[in-house]
């Protein structure tokens, strides 16, 4: 496909989805949103930041941040409780609140929609705001709202979307995409009526972005969404990421593998796209038994998108996603999810390393929380994958495990509901549960709580023990910590709604309003 036809395919794409889109300063939680920063910011100096890099750990809530800070300490061989995760360290925190307009507890393609755009919407669309329901697509158009990334694209700023999921997911996607179905990442996916409308979907969204020049990194997974049969899903049998390179010519990459990212020369490639694996890319439990180590670490994404877009002469934008920290909470197993929480705070190492505080604002929140819990009163150093113990009560901490009422040991995280119920299942006996459980249907227990030993809760494999039980953990809805360092950080402070943060970081750039 030649550069003019490039032309042709962007300016179908930008008429179909910018031509009527919604006017975002008249939109009641844009406002309410601007308004919260500037009264944030009562008395603060100004301050102008040059790059933003927003970090979105999927379903990091507090109790995910306390039990891998204290994980990671315990692997470098302490105690735990004591140790600072990266992002911890950053100057500023606030909170905020993650609910969407139709749900109490919010999901992330809605919640993602409030970080990058600025408003609050529903549940389960992307990049429009409330007044599409979920699968109208023919409201998206004239719904759309612009997002953080296409506004600095058209300012000439440089972007990246980093992530561990597939790169047509909802957080990734929140970033560029504008669409009623947050699932409608090909177009085998899309419902007929959208897919015989032409409505694009989410892949050719993200390789046909109109605004700017295009996004510059597009790192993660999901191979599958960009190419025909026999290689992926799509119906239009397209190949995307060769489509991508033509767009781009040679300034223009694609990658597939661990050493073909390492290998790319910043100074020679200027839009890069890489797709790692088929879909959403390995946990890092996972990845790091792959030999040869096929697959990228968050942390050597971060830094190749860096060392392309540092480069840039007007500045950037960057977001990057720990997108399994949300898999394993879903799957029940925390081992997975405070891994994955790991190697997302050493992203955010690494980000701070490659960039300057004096003109980088750098933005660590999470879409949404877990259901997660902390408790039981372990003693101080106690392993927090394992069993409890310790317990109040006169004297020294004890050393043997504590026992529940029926005589049963048991750990310091439970999740509230989820495939960890003991019950028996369709898919594994009565018992403790083992990764990967996906239950159709369940019965309650019959033997009571199992009697569990400490190398079967360290392992990997160990599904902690649920309350509820469902095929898949849900989402928790309490608040979320935003931590942030650099220029315009200090406004973050108190407890803020979700599309605050949109506003803080366009207040930081110092984009009074969105461009006409």
């Amino acid at each position: 496909m030649g550069a003019s036809r490039w032309g042709v395919v962007v300016g179908l794409c930008c008429l179909a989805l910018s031509a009527r889109a919604a006017d975002p300063a008249q939109n009641a939680w844009f406002k309410a949103g601007r308004e919260a920063v500037k009264k944030a910011s009562a008395g603060l100096p100004k301050a102008h930041a040059r790059n933003v890099i927003l970090f979105v750990g999927d379903g990091m809530g507090i109790a995910t941040v306390t039990a891998a800070r204290i994980l990671d300490g315990q692997q470098n061989g302490k105690s735990g409780e004591e140790n600072l995760l990266s992002f911890e360290k950053l100057p500023y925190t606030a909170f905020s609140k993650t609910y969407t307009v139709d749900f109490q507890v919010g999901e992330s393609a809605g919640t993602i929609t409030a970080l990058m755009s600025g408003v609050k919407t529903r549940s389960g669309v992307l990049g429009v705001d409330e007044s599409v329901t979920r699968g109208d697509f023919a409201k998206a158009k004239a719904a759309s709202v612009p997002s953080l990334l296409e506004q600095a694209e058209d300012r000439g700023l440089w972007t990246g979307v980093v992530t561990t999921t597939t790169i047509t997911h909802a957080t990734p996607a929140g970033t560029y995409a504008h669409t009623p179905e947050r699932n409608w990442e090909d177009d085998s996916l899309e419902s007929p009526g959208a897919r015989d409308a032409g409505f694009p979907d989410i892949a050719r969204q993200l390789v046909e972005q109109p605004h700017g020049d295009g996004i510059e990194v597009a790192l993660g997974g999901g191979r599958i969404h960009f190419a025909g049969k026999p290689d992926g899903l799509r119906l239009d049998g397209r190949d995307l990421s060769a489509d991508w390179q033509k767009r781009f010519q040679a300034g223009g990459a694609a990658v597939t593998t661990r050493d073909e990212l390492l290998a790319v020369d910043p100074k020679k490639v200027r839009h890069l796209l890489g797709l790692f694996t088929p879909e959403h890319m390995s946990f890092e439990i996972e990845r790091r038994k792959l030999t040869p180590a096929l697959e990228p670490t968050l942390s050597e994404m971060t830094a190749k998108a860096l060392d392309i877009l540092t480069r840039s002469p007007k500045g950037f934008f960057l977001m990057v996603e720990g997108g399994r920290i949300d898999h394993g909470h879903h799957a029940g197993n925390a081992q997975r999810a405070l891994t994955e929480t790991i190697e997302f705070a050493n992203a955010v190492s690494v980000a701070l390393q490659k960039t300057k505080p004096t003109d980088t604002l750098i933005v660590v929140t999470a879409d949404h929380s877990h259901t997660l819990s902390i408790s039981g009163y372990p003693k101080r150093g106690n392993p927090i994958l394992g069993l409890v113990v310790g317990s109040i009560g006169e004297g020294a901490p004890s050393n043997e495990p504590v026992k529940d009422l029926s005589g049963k040991p048991y750990t310091t995280l439970h999740y509230a509901n989820g495939p960890g119920y003991t019950g028996q299942s369709d898919a594994q006996p009565e018992g403790a549960k083992l990764f990967p459980h996906k239950p159709t249907s369940y019965q309650g227990t019959k033997l009571g709580r199992p009697d569990l030993n400490e190398e079967e809760v360290e392992g990997p494999a160990y599904l902690q023990e649920s309350s509820v039980p469902l095929s898949s953990e849900t989402h928790g809805g309490e608040d979320v910590p935003i931590y942030a360092g650099g220029p315009g950080a200090a406004v973050f402070h108190g407890v803020q709604e979700q599309n605050f943060v949109y506003h803080a970081m366009a207040a930081a750039l110092g984009w009074a309003a969105p461009p006409k």
